[in-house]
């Protein structure tokens, strides 16, 4: 008989079309190519098989073809001609399928000819799942819309709180449904934006194990930050969200957040610090020496007289600018002048000496 559709869906010949349906589910979920990223090839061969067996075995012209002269008669279209009538139960059964497709025949004039159409794998997946995530029983929820953030276990967790869910949303080219991106906050320091850094997030999602059953997957996700990211930018995990029927998985996605530095802010691509001098410090200098976000000490001296308000600005101390290697912003000191609380007589005596402030 060629392929044993059959032992391809793990179904027994008198299997119903809810067997057949059941089966089938049951194995598309695990070697759907989408839910195969990594071994694509042998998912999509084995998809392919086991969406060619329920066609087959769902339509029952097709079905009793197959049953009655195998793969090879129902794929050339070319059926065996009636043998010569017998006494014997199983004759008279050939004898009424005979009849049975000589009236669905293509080309009246050849009434062993059958024409197979299979049937679009992704269409059957489409149908099957479609029907049933748009509200019918057994469709499977959503699973949470969104994410909540880290338990107590140190696991990335959906809004409801035990995994990575999603919202529906719109339809993919292959018919299946999009699950909306899980959106989570990644905090992270000015130093790691400034340097670049990795970090390994832990998550827990629902998948399908070989046996079609959902369990649960720890994964770690190794976020890379590259120098000079902005807060807001976004890592995108494709399709890490809950495998659920009928929809594509959410894909999971980390945006960048600034936490606050104890010296410097960040403006754009520049750094800004704020540096507060006492009024004789303005008027006489002074060396800044400050720590940069990689470790170095820079050393910024003052040799002009600095008015309340100024900025002195160092080229190419600023932060990275990531879309273009080797080049940083500016780093711009602000400064406050501290001025006296008071001044003695004497004080003020040598003030207008030593400024020309004569009567």
């Amino acid at each position: 008989m060629g392929v044993d559709y059959y032992n391809i869906l793990k179904v027994n010949r008198n299997a119903s079309e809810d067997d057949l349906k059941k089966a089938y589910k049951r194995l598309a979920m695990i070697w759907h190519p989408d839910k195969n990223p990594i071994n694509k090839s042998e998912a999509e061969a084995k998809f392919k098989r086991i969406s060619e067996a329920y066609d087959v075995l769902s339509d029952p012209q097709k079905r009793q073809i197959y049953d009655l002269y195998g793969e090879e008669a129902l794929k050339s279209g070319q059926i065996p001609p009636p043998q010569p009538s017998s006494s014997s139960s199983a004759s008279s059964s050939s004898r009424v399928h005979h009849h049975h497709f000589y009236n669905r025949q293509h080309h009246h004039h050849n009434p062993t000819s059958f024409r197979f159409n299979p049937r679009d794998a992704e269409d059957i997946y489409a149908e099957i799942f479609g029907s049933e995530s748009n509200g019918g029983a057994g469709g499977g929820g959503s699973g949470g819309a969104g994410v909540r953030g880290f338990g107590k276990d140190g696991f990335f967790r959906g809004a409801n709180g035990s995994d990575f869910g999603g919202t529906p949303s719109s339809s993919s080219s292959s018919g299946l449904r999009k699950v909306a991106p899980l959106e989570s906050v990644l905090p992270c320091s000015l130093e790691e934006l400034y340097k670049g850094s990795k970090k390994k997030m832990r998550i827990s999602r629902n998948v399908y194990d070989t046996t079609g059953k959902f369990r649960t997957l720890e994964e770690i996700l190794t976020v890379e930050i590259k120098p000079g990211w902005k807060k807001g930018t976004k890592i995108t995990f494709p399709e890490k969200g809950n495998q659920e029927p009928g929809i594509i998985p959410a894909d999971v996605v980390f945006v960048v957040d600034e936490k606050p530095h104890a010296l410097y802010k960040r403006d754009g691509n520049d750094l800004v610090v704020n540096q507060e001098i006492t009024l004789l410090e303005a008027l006489t200098g002074k060396t800044i020496d400050l720590t940069t976000l990689d470790g170095r000490n820079l050393v910024i001296p003052l040799t002009d007289i600095v008015k309340p308000g100024a900025e002195v600005v160092v080229p190419n101390e600023g932060m990275p600018i990531s879309k273009e290697a080797g080049r940083k912003g500016n780093l711009r000191v602000k400064f406050d002048v501290k001025y006296p609380s008071r001044l003695t007589a004497e004080q003020k005596s040598d003030l207008k000496r030593v400024l020309g402030g004569t009567s």
